[in-house]
């Protein structure tokens, strides 16, 4: 089995920044791309932003240049650092990885079980 476990969300004024940690454990043997996702209230979820093992990334326009996601091969951890905070940035954010798993082969998508951004005006 594989968890993967979400922290720093929280509460922030707008403008502000908060960096999100994903921690994956369990019997991995690597781990393929990496993302995050976002789901706010009556919305469908959305990605955020991805990165490969080689550490290519790809955002979603409203996030450019305000959010960068990078990752610890080594550590099995991936990280969302948010600036520039916006009202319309509120959501559960979901920590996501495509997973080779051992004993192999196979590979799998896990999610984590989401942590709040909540973004004050």
């Amino acid at each position: 089995q594989v968890q993967l476990v979400e922290s720093g969300g929280g509460l922030v004024q707008a403008g502000g920044s908060l960096r999100l940690s994903c921690a994956a454990s369990g019997s991995i043997f690597s781990i393929n791309a990496m993302a995050w996702y976002r789901q706010a209230p009556g919305k469908q979820r959305e990605l955020v932003a991805g990165i490969t093992r080689g550490l290519s990334t790809n955002y979603t326009d409203s996030v450019k240049g305000r959010f960068t996601i990078s990752r610890d091969n080594a550590k099995n951890m991936v990280y969302l650092q948010m600036n520039s905070l916006k009202p319309e940035d509120t959501a559960v954010y979901y920590c996501n990885a495509d997973v080779i798993t051992k004993p192999g082969p196979g590979i799998y998508n896990y999610w984590g079980q989401g942590t709040q951004v909540t973004v004050s005006s």
